[in-house]
């Protein structure tokens, strides 16, 4: 009852079509974020943060890329990785190269180098579909791999493959400590989930779906396939490419291209797939749980007295993975965004039946 929105008349079609018309989301949003600033950082230890909340926010961010392309517009990809690989190494070379830029232009910079790269492996898309696209994107994320693997420029000639950054500094602060990383991704992830949500809300979003749904058919009524597509690789790779940089400096500190390799594409897929392919809101649900899990796996047993080994909890993980996309794929499509918005709509019928 108290979330029925009966009395809250709207009197114009920008008051109607808001980002969120409902009072009491509006009020469950700004809650939840004056929570991520003020009660976690206050809360939070500096394991959650390395261990769970900035790699969930980062994660998130990636998701949302990908669940851009793949759910809204339909285009399969698995090379999304691959494009975090070049945001990484497109803000590493700027830092090193270029190092009188803000970090926040690099993390712009990075994201419109992915966005590029992302377009061109994209052009594939305008012609095939379905398997055929997964298998393009596939060739993509190995050829990156093996691109930073081998071209020693791109890691500036470091002996080992490996390339560590200083700290971020940024306006005179130096972003080191667990609570200012998280401060940082936290702000950056408000502000692309603000930009997709519009995206998705206006005529490239629309475009995208029309695609998705039946590309034909949107040709016949004006939209043209072709930029549609591609713009959804590039704004797709885009997010992968700041959510791969921040990755980098952020979560890792120090990586190889290793740290992008195909599991990181195929644990991205399955974030949306659990969380709900076309909806925002489902890849921060399928960035929780990925991030979630590893760590239930190996804490819960042992709560019970059952100790596991490292590769029984890495099997396990697979497992449950695998178990549960073909759980959603049968019962629930939509993923776990769906089941809230179930839940949304009984409580604002609740007591009644449904």
């Amino acid at each position: 009852m108290l979330y029925r929105e009966n009395g809250q008349f709207k009197s114009s079609y920008a008051a109607d079509q808001q980002l969120l018309p409902i009072a009491q989301d509006r009020w469950f949003v700004i809650g939840l974020i004056v929570l991520a600033y003020v009660a976690v950082p206050a809360l939070a230890s500096d394991y959650m943060f390395r261990a769970l909340i900035i790699p969930f926010v980062i994660l998130a961010i990636a998701a949302i890329g990908l669940n851009i392309l793949v759910g809204y517009c339909g285009q399969i990809s698995l090379g999304t990785a691959g494009f975090m690989a070049v945001g990484a190494y497109a803000a590493y070379n700027l830092v090193i190269r270029v190092p009188q830029l803000n970090f926040l232009v690099i993390l712009v910079l990075a994201g419109c180098i992915a966005a590029l790269v992302g377009a061109m492996f994209g052009i594939p898309s305008l012609r095939i579909k379905g398997l055929y696209l997964a298998v393009s994107t596939l060739a993509a994320q190995f050829f990156i791999d093996w691109l930073f693997a081998r071209v020693k420029w791109f890691t500036d000639y470091s002996s080992s493959g490996s390339v560590s950054p200083a700290p971020i500094q940024m306006f005179g602060w130096t972003i080191e400590s667990p609570i200012d990383k998280y401060l940082f991704v936290l702000s950056i992830a408000i502000v692309l989930t603000l930009a997709a949500k519009n995206l998705v809300r206006g005529h490239a979003g629309r475009a995208w779906m029309a695609t998705r749904d039946m590309d034909v058919a949107a040709e016949v009524i004006g939209i043209r396939p072709v930029t549609a597509k591609l713009s959804a690789f590039a704004v797709s790779s885009f997010y992968a490419g700041v959510a791969g940089a921040l990755w980098g400096f952020i979560h890792l500190g120090a990586w190889e291209p290793l740290a992008f390799n195909i599991n990181v594409s195929l644990n991205l897929l399955f974030m949306i797939i659990i969380g709900g392919m076309g909806s925002l809101l489902g890849a921060y649900f399928g960035a929780a749980f990925i991030v979630i899990l590893p760590i239930l796996l190996n804490q819960v047993p042992g709560w019970f007295g059952i100790p596991i080994s490292t590769a029984l909890a890495s099997h396990l993980e697979s497992m449950i993975f695998g178990s549960l996309i073909v759980f959603f794929l049968i019962a629930e499509p939509h993923g776990l965004a769906r089941l809230w918005a179930i839940g949304k709509e009984k409580l604002r019928l609740w007591p009644f039946p449904h």
